[in-house]
């Protein structure tokens, strides 16, 4: 594959720049806290925080609710992660969930959330998030806080790129961060023929705008770089969709050296809607693959997963005005478009500037075939002096994000020198910069992704934070850093600590979210196969080896709660309906010895929970959250019998005699 446009750049001279930016980086940042920093992230008791944070959770597989201005972890999301916590991914209902097309995986590396949106303002209505390890794309119901939805991208090594969504949610994206052979392909074969077996491939999920149901539509296969990261256009720029690449060189070995030989590599610039109208006149070619859809049903409170076997793709080579790239500093990360859909902001990871591109210079140099070069032999390299703006001098080292506050301002991170840098869009001057610590990746402005943010508060995202907290051994935690953005000058206003490697965060005003609170679920929409909803109606049914439980929860017992005629061999499954109609009282359920999990119930919510007895006696099972000055009484007992005993089936409560 040849590249025509980029010229070799000796490693040393970058290392040189590098340092010699750093060494003269502006010393006046300010770093003191603003005096009333403490008053304006102080939430009263009783009141609720402003906005909603939602960060990704990194290698622990999930998502996490903050409430800012004050910075407390509401709750932790289950997504790609069993979480004992709650029974996700353990109880039977939620298994489904965790399906691939290579078996259950109960683990995953969650990247970059990204909000639902209607005419490219966040909506409030759903939340999609990325697994990174094993290509997935899940869907979370903001009404609930649950995962409804994930489904998994073949032809995909690292879903990195991934799950951005344009600006009305007609479709999430996903790309890869490793390309490879493509699933319906020969797999077996040398690595080092990576130019020629390996392949890239961009998954259109098409979202239904009444449901938020995800299918995936069609993928495009494009050349086998590697996809960092992404973001579809806005307003102008409606119809395009833009990602930053690196590995231009095309090496599969020791990319720190060998992936960094060119001094530029490429933002790739896809006309989706192009590529939708392709795929509506038939063009999409049927290929093989196979991968697992999962949903879950909010009204028999169980997922289903069925593995997919096929999917439509398009090659980008063989359709002109389809892909076009714009030359980017090399090794590129983050792509951001401004509020205005007009400009798109990307940087190399080492680079010295932040270049700012145009979408109108865009349009123009693709009219005018301003070229630089092809990439085999079809795909238009556009001069990077054609479709620049300009370039933001001496922000720092080592630009990765940028996000945007709806008054004309840009926000970058600057990872090497560990600030954040405020500069303005129209005249790519600096406004101001403050430092963060340290090592920040990406930021989040609330609404700042979003043609109408809302601005007012910044994340910055750090990876590293050494002397900010108390030691907790070799790791510390990761952590966030609020900052007052609502003046000309930025104002650190808060530290707190995060769960697993927060990547990226979306922050939304709380009201968009609050208006669709659900806050029980109503026990005659119940249609789980299981529900039990009166306690007299609670059983227990033997067919042979399996033993179902219909159990009922209420403040303060469980029903039933003595159960006997179990037996060594036997798989039970007990099934615990909550009948409780009120805010937040769920029920729990744990069994001793279980080697799954408890189950947290919510209320009119049912649950299941299997349990195979590894030894005959008395096992306690009681509820594990506590929900009322009687909580410690929300017991009881099986009687486990060895195999072939004739210990009748009976099961009971209230039948003591009350002692005088």
């Amino acid at each position: 594959m040849k590249i025509s446009i980029i010229k070799l750049l000796p490693l040393a001279i970058i290392l040189l720049s590098s340092l010699a930016i750093y060494s003269c980086k502006p010393g006046k940042v300010g770093s003191k806290l603003d005096a009333d920093a403490a008053q304006k992230v102080y939430v009263a008791p009783g009141k609720y925080d402003e906005v909603y944070a939602f960060l990704s959770g990194g290698f622990s597989g999930q998502v996490a609710a903050y409430g800012i201005p004050s910075g407390r972890l509401l709750k932790v999301i289950p997504v790609f992660s069993q979480n004992p916590e709650n029974g996700y991914g353990y109880s039977e209902e939620t298994k489904p969930m965790l399906n691939t097309s290579h078996g259950f995986v109960p683990w995953d590396d969650s990247h970059h959330p990204e909000l639902s949106k209607t005419n490219g303002e966040d909506d409030g209505r759903w939340l999609f998030i990325n697994g990174n390890n094993t290509p997935r794309i899940a869907r979370i119901n903001l009404a609930t806080f649950k995962t409804d939805e994930i489904i998994e991208l073949p032809n995909i090594g690292g879903n990195h790129a991934s799950p951005f969504c344009t600006e009305n949610t007609e479709y999430v994206v996903g790309n890869t961060r490793f390309s490879e052979p493509l699933d319906f392909e020969k797999g077996d074969v040398p690595i080092n023929s990576y130019k020629k077996t390996f392949k890239g491939a961009v998954s259109f999920v098409k979202v239904d705008k009444g449901t938020g149901s995800m299918n995936l539509s069609f993928q495009l296969i494009v050349p086998p770089f590697n996809y960092d990261l992404a973001h579809a256009g806005k307003g102008v720029s409606h119809d395009w969709l833009f990602f930053t690449c690196y590995n231009t060189e095309e090496a599969n070995t020791l990319l720190e050296v060998n992936a960094s030989q060119r001094d530029k590599d490429f933002i790739m610039a896809i006309n989706w809607k192009k590529a939708e109208e392709l795929i509506r006149q038939g063009k999409g070619v049927k290929t093989p693959v196979k991968y697992a859809h999962n949903v879950y049903n909010e009204k028999t409170h169980t997922a289903s997963s069925q593995i997919e076997s096929g999917t439509l793709t398009l090659d980008v080579t063989k359709y002109p005005g389809l892909v076009y790239y714009m030359p980017c500093p090399k090794s590129p990360h983050g792509v951001d478009v401004a509020p205005d859909g007009e400009y798109i902001a990307a940087s190399g990871k080492l680079a010295a500037v932040i270049p700012v591109f145009s979408y109108k210079k865009m349009l123009t140099a693709i009219d005018k075939k301003d070229y630089d070069g092809m990439i085999d032999g079809t795909l238009p390299v556009l001069k990077y002096e054609s479709v620049l703006h300009g370039e933001v001098k001496q922000p720092g080292l080592g630009p990765l994000h940028t996000e945007f506050d709806g008054k004309g301002y840009a926000y970058t991170t600057m990872f090497v020198s560990s600030e954040v840098v405020k500069w303005k869009i129209d005249n790519l001057q600096i406004i101001d910069r403050i430092p963060s610590y340290y090592s920040p990746g990406h930021l989040s402005i609330v609404g700042g992704d979003s043609k109408k943010p809302y601005g007012k508060y910044l994340l910055s995202l750090n990876k590293i934070t050494k002397d900010r907290y108390l030691p907790t051994g070799p790791e510390l935690p990761q952590a966030c850093q609020l900052i007052d953005i609502s003046g000309e000058k930025m104002k650190l206003l808060l530290d707190f600590p995060t769960i697993g490697e927060p990547h990226y965060g979306q922050m939304i005003p709380a009201d968009k979210i609050l208006k669709n609170q659900v806050k029980f679920f109503k026990i005659e929409d119940n249609k789980n196969a299981y529900v039990t909803r009166a306690e007299k109606d609670s059983k227990v049914v033997r067919t042979g080896n399996r033993v179902d439980v219909y159990m009922t929860a209420i403040r303060s017992h469980l029903a039933p709660d003595n159960i006997e005629g179990i037996k060594m061999g036997d798989e039970v499954y007990v099934h615990v309906t909550n009948l409780e109609q009120d805010w937040d009282v769920p029920h729990g359920f744990a069994i001793k010895g279980a080697n799954n999990a408890e189950l947290l119930i919510m209320p009119g919510e049912t649950s299941s929970l299997k349990w195979t007895p590894d030894r005959s006696g008395i096992f306690p099972f009681y509820c594990t959250d506590f929900c009322s000055a009687l909580h410690q009484e929300m017991q009881g007992y099986f009687r486990v019998s060895p195999a072939g005993a004739d210990t009748p089936l009976k099961f009971s409560i209230g039948v003591n005699p009350v002692t005088q």
